[in-house]
């Protein structure tokens, strides 16, 4: 079932007076389904970080997609990515086994098409990983896509764009989450 934030959407935020392209005008003026779409891996962080976040989103009134036990397959199913769409942010929660899970995957390559062609806000949470790992393919995230490519050694070019993405989004500025706290990182700086 999933849970959405049951009151109306949030109204779309006023355009600013000074001259904005319009493409970033368009997502002010846009009217979203919802404000937040969470990306996560659930047996990693569904009954402990995420129900947390969500609880927390969904007290401050902002109307949150959560896909909480959708039935999984092969392919994001068109509800997920209507979602993803219809999302004004995405918070991508990467955790040790998120880059195990093609659906997962798949969901990144998305909201990062949705960043390009909607203006959409992305912002990644690193949950217990290290932001280079998932950057650069290494540790859990590593073992991973080379799984993913034995699996998919037919369909290479879907390991590399899924490897491309981890990149992109591991590039993008966003919150470190340790063990008993969390950092603010620009993860430009960090190797």
């Amino acid at each position: 079932m999933m849970r959405k934030h049951s009151s109306p959407p949030s109204p779309s935020f006023p355009t600013s007076s000074s001259s904005s392209s319009s493409s970033s005008s368009s997502f002010f003026t846009q009217s979203w389904t919802y404000d937040v779409f969470l990306s996560y891996r659930g047996e990693d962080t569904r009954k402990t970080f995420i129900d947390h976040l969500y609880t927390a989103l969904d007290r401050q009134g902002i109307h949150t997609f959560i896909d909480d036990e959708l039935p999984r397959g092969e392919e994001i199913s068109p509800a997920l990515l209507n979602a993803i769409e219809e999302s004004k942010i995405s918070v991508i929660v990467f955790s040790e086994n998120y880059a195990s899970s093609s659906w997962c995957l798949d969901e990144l390559v998305k909201i990062l098409e949705y960043k390009k062609s909607k203006q959409q806000l992305v912002m990644p949470i690193f949950y217990k990983v290290d932001p280079s790992d998932v950057r650069n393919q290494r540790s859990s995230f590593g073992d991973a896509l080379v799984d993913h490519e034995h699996k998919f050694k037919d369909d290479m070019e879907k390991v590399l764009e899924w490897r491309r993405a981890l990149t992109e989004a591991a590039n993008l500025s966003g919150l470190h989450f340790k063990e008993g706290g969390y950092i603010i990182s620009n993860n430009y700086c960090m190797t």
